[in-house]
């Protein structure tokens, strides 16, 4: 599948990257709590002067909610700076199934392992929501990381988390069942989007049912049935745009922590 064309973004105001202050979350299946933190910010160690001068070498682009910014097995040409908004990276095996990797937010980059635009992406990156990202090629990462230092130390940094992340999906995928993780990440997302809601609590960012399948390791349709079931015994309501979660210890329970 070829991405399709980004759009240039007309008279942009400043970008929130030249404050280096945003919060670099991310969104993954992991048991390690350190990691749900989110990565160190990629502009942390860098000056104002510093963060301008890596902007002004990229191309600032707007990618719009469910277009693919960049495709699994095509060229690598670069990566992508999240300014806003929140991109899922994922992988399709050849039986066409597709596993979530992460989903990532803006103080994130993604197009990764590779940043010199050399050989194919080993993923696929699409918006999840309407974004705006800053793409640096192959050619003028190198020239940067040579006159930014503290761009290159944020760059490894970032490389390191995210195969801490992806090594701690493995292990998820390897050692826990489907309805362990299911119930995991219904946790997870309750203590990362959850509002409480007459002594309840709603998820409200919302999130299909083929979003959580492609995040445990499942079908659709197991995953409609497994949350029937949750439904059916008071543990929470699936409605179309949030899930709210009446018995937050039966989904411990099911995760195995009792």
């Amino acid at each position: 599948m070829q991405p399709a064309p980004l759009h240039a973004q007309s008279a942009p105001p400043a970008s929130p990257l030249l404050a280096g202050s945003n919060p670099a979350q991310a969104l993954l299946l992991t048991e390690n709590a350190a990691l749900t933190n989110g990565p160190p910010l990629l502009f942390q160690r860098l000056t104002a002067k510093e963060r301008e001068e890596v902007l002004r070498e990229g191309q600032k682009r707007v990618v719009y909610r469910g277009k693919m910014l960049f495709s699994q097995g095509t060229p690598h040409d670069g990566i992508f700076l999240i300014e806003s908004g929140r991109i899922r990276v994922f992988y399709i095996a050849p039986s066409g199934r597709e596993i979530t990797l992460a989903y990532w937010s803006a103080g994130n980059f993604v197009g990764g392992p590779e940043l010199f635009g050399q050989g194919q992406h080993v993923w696929s990156g699409v918006a999840a929501t309407n974004s705006v990202v800053v793409h640096l090629s192959g050619k003028t990462l190198r020239r940067l990381i040579a006159q930014v230092p503290a761009f290159a130390i944020g760059l490894i940094e970032g490389l390191t988390f995210k195969g801490k992340c992806y090594s701690a999906l493995a292990q998820m995928l390897g050692t826990r069942s489907v309805t362990e993780r299911l119930a995991h990440l219904l946790i997870h997302l309750a203590d990362t989007y959850g509002v409480k809601e007459d002594g309840a609590i709603a998820i409200g960012s919302a999130f299909t049912h083929a979003d959580l399948a492609h995040m445990v390791g499942a079908t659709r349709q197991w995953v409609t049935i497994s949350l029937k079931r949750l439904q059916e015994q008071g543990v929470l309501r699936a409605e179309k745009a949030k899930i709210v979660v009446y018995d937050l210890e039966a989904l411990h329970v099911m995760r195995g922590d009792r």
